[in-house]
């Protein structure tokens, strides 16, 4: 069984037994007010674990089974497929540790959801294969374009949305997961930019 299923399995299990089940979710949750003791820091982790609804839950789980079942693809071909879920789960904490200094002094405060960790896996496989086509709705996007457009997108939505949703970890997920996959590929990114420099539709 593969890294992306056992994820979305554990994910899809913690989350919907904590739909019913408030102390638990509050438990799990990002929560900066209340970690103000290292005991508290679990939360950087197992708030990916948990999601608002089962609308929240699906988008989530739908886009990790397809860029993730790629991703380690390329991970193998590396011989390194420990490196998808390290990267999973450290991408999670990576995009909520932002969110922790910003509001650690907010006692409302509170975020959850997988998005930033999924963020990391598709900045990860986009890194590998820059020209592949991405669908917005009905529309083929090369993937370097969507990233563009992603990053500028959560940027812009982080400053002056009022949406409540998370657009911070989806930005510094996103961005975690592009230079992780930078650090740990052999060519140190010569192969992304050789794929950059010649297109291919």
């Amino acid at each position: 069984m593969s890294f992306t299923i056992i994820i979305i399995i554990i994910t899809v299990l913690i989350s919907i037994a904590a739909f019913n089940n408030a102390d638990m979710l509050n438990k799990l949750i990002l929560w900066p007010r209340r970690m103000d003791s290292p005991a508290e820091y679990y939360r950087l982790l197992t708030c990916g674990f948990v999601h608002v609804d089962y609308m929240h839950l699906a988008f989530n789980m739908i886009t990790l089974f397809f860029f993730g079942r790629e991703l380690e693809v390329y991970f193998g071909l590396l011989g390194r497929p420990l490196l998808f879920p390290i990267l999973y789960l450290s991408g999670i904490v990576a995009s909520s540790l932002p969110s922790y200094i910003r509001h650690k002094d907010n006692s409302y405060y509170r975020s959850l959801g997988a998005s930033g960790g999924v963020a990391a896996i598709i900045f990860s496989a986009i890194y590998f294969s820059p020209w592949t086509r991405i669908y917005i709705i009905v529309l083929p996007l090369p993937a370097i374009l969507f990233a563009v457009g992603y990053l500028l997108y959560s940027a812009y939505m982080d400053k002056h949305g009022s949406d409540n949703i998370g657009h911070n970890a989806h930005f510094w997920g996103a961005v975690y997961g592009f230079v992780f996959t930078l650090l740990f590929d052999p060519t140190h990114g010569r192969i992304f930019f050789e794929q950059l420099m010649h297109p291919s539709f």
